[in-house]
């Protein structure tokens, strides 16, 4: 893409069906799973649509409401919050973290997927309650932290699991 392409790509648009500004992309199409109209908005450079949900009828009720200023700032608002959401669920899905009470304090046990198309793996790690690290180490990401996990790789002195 050129200079030119992208500085037209980045630039506002402000049309009935199509809005484009502050990053995203709002474009009403066709409802195909009825008669009605649906909204999709696309954070720029993403392939896949943030947020797709219906759109309200014109007041002929064949044709789409116009979008606005006022909707499509509602609209970026919410597929933020969605792209928010999702963001925060793979964290937690990638990172866990379990804190162990010991007889010499709170250990804090972490496991860390790294998604890496030729190198899956996860890191295990102990930390004190300092945060100082006790102990970490390479473990299959298929490994499982639980509390039962977590007390049995402290009793067996961070040893790899099993």
């Amino acid at each position: 893409m050129n200079e030119t392409a992208a500085d037209d790509a980045a630039a506002p648009v402000n049309e009935a069906r199509l809005w484009r500004d502050e990053g995203w992309t709002a474009r009403v199409i066709k409802n195909m799973d009825d008669e009605g109209w649906a909204v999709e908005m696309i954070k720029d450079g993403e392939p896949e649509p943030a947020l797709v949900g219906p759109w309200t009828m014109g007041r002929d009720k064949k044709n789409p409401k116009p979008l606005d200023s006022s909707a499509f700032n509602t609209l970026v608002k919410t597929a933020s919050e969605v792209l928010r959401r999702h963001e925060q669920q793979l964290h937690a899905t990638l990172h866990k973290k379990i804190t162990v009470n010991t007889g010499s304090g709170p250990v804090i046990v972490t496991l860390d997927i790294v998604v890496d198309e030729y190198d899956p793996h996860a890191l295990l790690g102990a930390y004190d309650a300092a945060g100082e690290e006790l102990a970490r180490l390479r473990v299959d990401t298929g490994f499982k932290l639980t509390t039962a996990s977590a007390h049995a790789w402290l009793a067996d002195d961070f040893r790899r699991p099993g």
